[in-house]
Formats: C-alpha cells, structure tokens, sequence
C-alpha cells in the first residue's frame, strides 16, 4: 500500500487485514464441515430406514448427496457473499479484531439458522412452476433445482470476486424467474405464465423496497443520534487501532450481534426451503408428508375435508363430466383465473385426501407408492386455496373460515423443515462467513464513503439493517442483507456530509440491475440444457 494510501482519511486507523489466524482455526474448520456432511448422512439413513422401505439402489442416495452438496455450496458461498456486510462495522470502527468478528457473526448466523420460522422459506418455493413442484421427483425437477443453484451460485462468486455486495436472495429470485420462464417456453407457453407474478411482485417490492429503508432510515438515524446524543466522541472516526469506548464498542457489537442472528433467520430459509425440494424429489418416502404429525389429528383434519368438500359443492355443483381435478388446479394456480370448474375440482381433492388419511390412519402408514401422490394433491389443494383468498372469490364466511383451516392443517403436512436440514444449513452458513469476508468487507468499509467510518455510522447502519431484516423474516419475506446494509452505510455518509464514491455507488447500481436479468438468463440457459440430461 502506498504512503499517500495509508495517509489519506478513509484509510486512516485501517484495520490489519495481514495478522496470521490462529493454528487451531483451519483444522476446526475441516472437522465442522466433515462433522456437518456426516451428521446430514446419518440423518438420512435413520429417516430412510424408519419408514421400513427396502434400499433395492443407491442411485437415488448419489444423487441427493449430490444435490445437497451443491446446495450447501449455495448457503456457504452466501455466507461468505452476505455476512461480510455484518461485520464491516465491527471491523473498521476496531470494536472486534477481524478473525474475532467473523467467527462471532458465524456463530450468530448459526443460531439464526436454527431459531428460524421455515415461513421465508416456503414463500420461495412458491414462486417456482406448480408444475415443476408436482413433478420434483422427475427429470424436470432434478433439472429446475440445479439450474437455480448452479446459476445463484456462478453470480455470487463472479459479484465476489470484484468485491461488489450483490445479493444472493436478488439472484435466487432471478434463478427461479428464469426456470418458470425457460419451462413455460418450452412447453409452448407464454414465459409470462411459467410464474406466480403475484408473488414474484411481492417478493420483488420488499427487494426493492429495503435498499431505500435502509438508506432513508440510517440517515435519519444518525441525524437523530446527533441531535439527541452529544458525545463527540461518538461521531468521530477511530484515530487509531484502538478499541472505542466500553460503551460504543458494546452498542456496536450488539448491532453486528442482531443483523447476523437476522441474516442466519431470513437467508438460512432460502436454502432450507430448496433442500426440502431436493429431499421430496430424491426420497418421497421419507420427506414428502410430515410423518411427525400425532395420529389424533387425523379424524379431525379427515371430518374437516369432507365438511369443506360439500360446502365447495354446494356454492358449485360439479359439470358432467368433470375435468381431472388436477390439471383444473394447477391451471388456476398459474393462471390465477377462476372458472366454474375449479370449486368441484378442489372438492374432489379434499375428498381424496380425506379418503387417505382415513383409510390409514396416520401419515406413516400412507404406503410408499401413494405418498407422492398424496403429497402433490395437499400441495395442490393448498395453493388453490391461497390463490382462491388472493382473487377475493366471494364465498360463505363459513366455508372460506374452513378453507383457511383447512389449509393450515395441508402446509402442517407438506411444509415442514427437519432439525437436522436448519443444523447442516446453519454449518454451511456459519462456516462461509469465516472465509473469504475481507473483498466485501473493504468494499463497505472503505469504497462507499470518502472518509472513515464513525461510530455513530456503524451503529446506525446495523440497527436499521437489523431491524429490517428482522421485520422482514416476521412477515415471511426475503430481503437482502447487502442491500439494506450497504445503502445504510451510504445514508449516514450522505447525513454526515461525509461524501459518497460515485464509482463504487455506480458499480453497486450496475450490479443490482444486472443480477435479475443475468440471473433469470442463466438460469433459463441452464434449465434448458439440464432438461436434456
């Protein structure tokens, strides 16, 4: 580094980015991830074997292994990719060394992972292609699922590699953007049918919308610290390598503490939610119905289906004949267009289901060969209910209460997350924020501003990210860690009058508008050359 480098205001009282990490920290890091891989193996042999299925191939068990490799590959290049916003400003305002601060924020990421809801996850796997969710176990699904990760991954290490603080959730919504459309297209559709737009707008406000909470929020922020807080030292940049006040410095810790733990709960999901995709498409038998829910909930979810069934049929008596129930739904659920078919048809459902589960008693006993099928159908039937809640259809106040009931106890079936899928995840999250932080660390830390980061503005960029982030999990939508954290640092650059770097404020812009269109491309090019594999 130059003289005039080290002299020049931003890099004043830089942080030693060159001090060697403990001899301990590698071999710690191998057993982890072995630990990780063995425990998720273990697992999965155990689930296998309770359902008392003979193993006649081990096929399917290489390709899931492989599946979930590539998955927690995702999770730990978003480790790396997103928490290294986290800790920027424990790291430039010397509140934590470097190597502490990155193995404290794996920590929290860890247990954010584990405390999570499961909600952002599922609002993910929405998005995809209903088709393409009915068909996981197929060719298409196994073709969807590495399009999306192989496509997220290749532009998180590609904004990475030029330190540029992309978002991985941005890139996985692009991911699944473009396989919706490449599917729709190859079936000889419009691309704009090959996905749930409503949801996809949904999605794409709270992505578009946190970047500019962050930024207007830490701004106000700041200028609220300094109206309300006169402690001058509290504005100031380090002077040196020492650590700020006792007081700042756990303010700043506490902040770096929340935005971790909220990144863990609301990017953990994303990968949660595609290895459940992976685990129902490889291993039916095991995964694709919550074999944990108590038997004495059938007889009522079982009277439950059949009230809603003649109600349904009551409002819309069924046509002669009556398409396959299934292709009605599915329609509707792409199209969002109700038709008079569609009530019988989610009727002729719920009475399936209810046939199932009384025949058997419990979801244990569903035999092998019905569990896709019965899987597919609750799926099916509860995604035409939300969409039926979505078109605001006009039904009885007594059967829409039941609807929603009804599809409460469908997702307690379909949509649950093992503890040992949120454990390997939380791994590999963990693990990818100890490992290659420092380009995106630099980029927030030195490239946004003209001058060094203050106290007063690390504080207030954390607790506006954190508070966001966390806002966000509690309503089931994913946002961008980077995003919201690197325009908070802006925001309080532009209240301090501190001064912004327009290269590196133009490089984040190109980045955000290019991640959705380079993702949805690659991700339909892909999809399109794995469907013939």
């Amino acid at each position: 580094m130059s003289e005039n480098s080290v002299s020049s205001p931003i890099n004043r009282g830089r942080p030693n980015f060159d001090s060697k990490g403990n001899r301990y920290s590698k071999p710690l890091f191998l057993i982890l991830l072995v630990s990780g891989l063995a425990f998720a193996g273990l697992n999965l042999f155990h689930d296998v074997e309770e359902t008392g299925a003979p193993v006649t191939s081990y096929v399917p068990f290489l390709l899931l292994g492989l599946a979930l490799l590539i998955a927690l590959g995702f999770e730990f290049v978003n480790g790396f990719h997103d928490t290294a916003n986290a800790v920027a400003t424990v790291i430039y305002t010397h509140s934590l060394t470097p190597g502490v601060a990155v193995v404290w924020s794996g920590i929290c990421n860890f247990l954010g992972v584990l405390l999570s809801s499961g909600v952002v996850a599922f609002g993910i796997i929405s998005l995809l292609p209903v088709e393409l969710i009915l068909q996981a176990a197929s060719g298409s699904g196994f073709a969807m699922v590495y399009a999306l990760l192989f496509s997220a991954i290749i532009w998180n290490l590609g904004t990475w590699y030029f330190g540029l603080p992309s978002s991985s959730s941005h890139t996985l919504i692009g991911s699944i953007i473009g396989v919706g459309v490449a599917n729709a297209l190859l079936h000889g559709r419009s691309g704009l049918s090959g996905v749930d737009w409503d949801q996809a707008l949904k999605v794409g406000y709270s992505l578009l919308l946190s970047p500019i909470v962050g930024f207007v929020c830490a701004a106000l922020l700041l200028w609220a610290m300094k109206m309300l807080i006169r402690n001058r030292q509290l504005y100031q940049a380090p002077a040196n390598d020492q650590p700020p006040p006792v007081w700042i410095r756990g303010m700043l810790i506490l902040t770096c503490t929340g935005v971790s733990f909220a990144h863990g709960s609301n990017d953990g999901q994303k990968g949660m939610g595609l290895i459940m995709l992976i685990l129902v498409g490889t291993m039916p038998i095991a995964y694709a119905l919550n074999r944990s829910l108590p038997p004495d909930q059938i007889p009522r979810v079982a009277a439950l289906t059949q009230v809603t069934e003649q109600q349904l049929l009551q409002i819309q008596p069924a046509a002669n004949p009556l398409p396959p129930s299934r292709e009605v739904l599915t329609e509707f659920v792409r199209s969002s267009t109700l038709n008079p078919n569609v009530l019988p048809a989610l009727a002729m459902t719920l009475s399936d289901i209810g046939d199932q589960i009384r025949r058997y008693g419990s979801m244990e006993n569903i035999p092998a060969q019905s569990v896709s099928n019965t899987r597919n159908q609750m799926y099916l039937a509860s995604e035409s209910i939300k969409h039926l809640q979505t078109a605001e259809a006009r039904l009885p106040e007594e059967t829409a209460r039941n609807l929603t009931a009804m599809k409460h106890e469908l997702d307690s079936a379909t949509r649950f997350i093992p503890m040992w899928v949120k454990v390997v995840v939380a791994i590999a999250l963990g693990l990818g924020t100890m490992v290659g932080w420092r380009r995106i660390v630099v980029t927030v830390g030195e490239r946004i501003g003209k001058t060094h980061l203050t106290y007063a503005q690390g504080a207030s960029a954390e607790l506006v990210a954190m508070m966001t982030i966390g806002a966000a999990d509690g309503f089931g939508l994913p946002v961008s860690t980077t995003h919201v954290l690197s325009s908070g640092v802006a925001g309080t650059m532009a209240a301090n009058r501190s001064g912004l770097q327009m290269s590196t404020l133009r490089n984040l812009a190109v980045a955000w508008i290019l991640t959705l269109p380079v993702s949805i491309l690659l991700s339909a090019l892909l999809y399109a050359l794995f469907i013939h594999f």
